[in-house]
């Protein structure tokens, strides 16, 4: 038998086992019966030492158009097949457009966003403007220009995350006071609110990373009776017009005088329950009068201008508005959680 007849019949024999195939593995098997390292196909090939060298270009010629053939005769079958299947599928994964379409899930605003939004609605109304400063900070803004002295335990890496021995992710959003008065633009009438750090250990009433909003006023004859307005006006605000406050004497090394402010219970109305641990009272800031040094190392003649300021912890504003009890449900992302608000 020539190669010519050999390939013939080699070619046919392939042509039966393809259309004989009724699934890719088979299919497989036909392509490294006569096409692999071992095929019948290259088996010639390998005999090709043995055919006179006037004939091998000749012989070379009709094994290329066999094996052409047979990879043809392959990706033929194979396209059929892969067409036959992908029907067979539709046919058994019919969907039925009539059937009600799954509902999405829609995000919803976080208690803190909401919080955030009622504080500054309150004091936009008041005439304040919101400023916002960089989270990481010189030591110079947030200590410093708050006449807080070197020894203050709040400049303790226990307290403080410093990244170098001068800058530091923020304790506080006050620095935005500091730059806010050094631009020398008064009179001031703003609100800071933004992220804080500090080294925290995250407990039900704690987290190394949190809220603040802090508020500034500068103009000429403020007086402390114009802060107590202010946070009744804010109180009544958030918490219902039957809210009381109370000042409470304290010490801020930014503000002489200072205070601490407390609001009557809005679940109690003041009698005393779980939720004031029984005083009928419920702290919610610190605040008082800016020390004349602060306004000094901003700039601004204290002979001439003094003002107040305050600070809100958002976190606890949401906590109280919500009658949350661990401040820890905030930041986990509890869709369940969150939806209630």
């Amino acid at each position: 038998m020539d190669m010519k007849e050999r390939l013939q019949e080699l070619a046919e024999a392939a042509r039966k086992r393809i259309e004989e195939s009724d699934g890719p593995d088979k299919l497989n098997e036909v392509k490294v019966a006569y096409l692999g390292k071992k095929g019948e196909l290259t088996a010639i090939l390998k005999s090709m030492k043995d055919v006179a060298p006037e004939d091998r270009p000749k012989v070379g010629q009709m094994v290329n158009e066999t094996r052409a053939k047979i990879e043809e005769h392959l990706e033929a079958t194979r396209k059929k097949l892969e067409e036959a299947l992908r029907e067979e599928k539709m046919k058994s994964e019919v969907i039925d457009v009539t059937l009600p379409a799954k509902k999405a899930k829609i995000g919803h605003r976080h208690p803190n966003s909401i919080a955030l939004e009622e504080v500054e609605r309150i004091f936009i109304g008041m005439g304040y403007e919101v400023v916002e400063g960089p989270e990481v900070e010189y030591a110079d803004y947030n200590f410093t220009k708050l006449n807080i002295p070197e020894d203050h335990p709040a400049r303790d890496e226990q307290d403080t995350f410093f990244i170098n021995d001068s800058i530091l992710l923020r304790s506080q959003t006050s620095p935005v006071q500091a730059r806010t008065m050094e631009k020398g633009n008064l009179p001031i009438r703003m609100i800071a609110p933004g992220r804080v750090s500090r080294a925290d250990e995250v407990d039900a009433t704690h987290s190394p990373s949190f809220h603040q909003i802090e508020g500034l006023v500068i103009d000429k004859n403020i007086t402390f009776a114009d802060l107590k307005g202010t946070l009744q006006e804010f109180a009544q605000e958030l918490f219902g017009p039957e809210t009381k406050t109370k000042f409470r004497p304290h010490h801020f090394p930014f503000t002489e005088p200072s205070a601490e402010v407390d609001v009557s219970c809005f679940k109690c109305g003041g009698k005393g329950c779980r939720f004031c641990k029984g005083s009928g009272w419920i702290e919610i800031l610190g605040c008082g009068m800016v020390h004349p040094h602060v306004l000094e190392m901003c700039g601004i003649d204290p002979e001439e201008y003094n003002g107040f300021a305050f600070g809100v912890g958002l976190e606890r504003i949401a906590l109280l508005k919500y009658e949350i009890d661990d401040m820890r449900l905030l930041y986990e992302n509890d869709i369940r959680f969150l939806k209630q608000f």
